[in-house]
């Protein structure tokens, strides 16, 4: 072999490192800053949109994907969307350009303020003694917060669009946005001060 041959693993040039750094061709997912830092390690940011479900074989592996394709996996637990990942990919997509234009910032940092600021601290579990169920509150692991404001965000999505005049991309552009000012009036935020004032009133 010649000795002017690249080495198998030789790096990738620098235009096809900085291709690889964007999510959808557009977006710097580098220098994302994280506000909440028990759940950064939960939080993951990637490029890739779409693992084809690598992840799936093993408990907690969620954790590792991008959070963009857990959004759009979430997006697509419902009865209209199941199994429908690239009309769901193609939302999130034309709501990440609606948020840049509206906010003036990154959406992928914008997607995880949302998410910081949507997932509840405080939840209630019942317990039963003797018969009797009562609500007790416990603290919302990371992991689950994670969880929790994905939920929410998808499902505010789902509410404001589905039966309504108002698109999809719209919709969801709106959530991440206002969850990611704290907006009260914004489903994600709603949900979660709601959550955590049921289990305050548990304790």
């Amino acid at each position: 072999m010649s000795s002017e041959a690249p080495e198998p693993d030789a790096p990738a040039s620098t235009d096809d490192e900085r291709v690889s750094a964007q999510l959808f061709e557009e977006y710097s997912v580098d220098d994302i800053e994280y506000a909440d830092p028990s759940t950064r390690r939960y939080i993951t940011v990637t490029p890739i949109a779409h693992t084809m479900g690598r992840h799936s074989e093993k408990q907690f592996k969620k954790s590792e994907i991008s959070i963009v394709e857990r959004l759009i996996n979430r997006l697509m637990q419902t009865e209209e969307n199941t199994g429908k990942k690239q009309q769901a990919t193609r939302i999130v997509r034309e709501a990440f350009e609606i948020v840049a234009e509206r906010a003036e910032e990154n959406p992928v940092q914008v997607l995880v303020t949302a998410v910081e600021n949507a997932g509840p601290r405080e939840e209630t579990v019942r317990l039963k003694y003797g018969g009797i169920s009562v609500p007790k509150a416990v603290d919302v692991g990371p992991q689950r917060r994670v969880d929790q404001a994905l939920k929410f965000i998808a499902q505010g999505t789902y509410n404001a669009s589905f039966k309504s005049t108002t698109p999809a991309e719209e919709a969801l552009a709106n959530q991440l946005v206002g969850a990611a000012n704290y907006d009260l009036q914004a489903y994600p935020i709603s949900q979660k001060e709601e959550q955590e004032r049921v289990a305050a009133a548990a304790r």
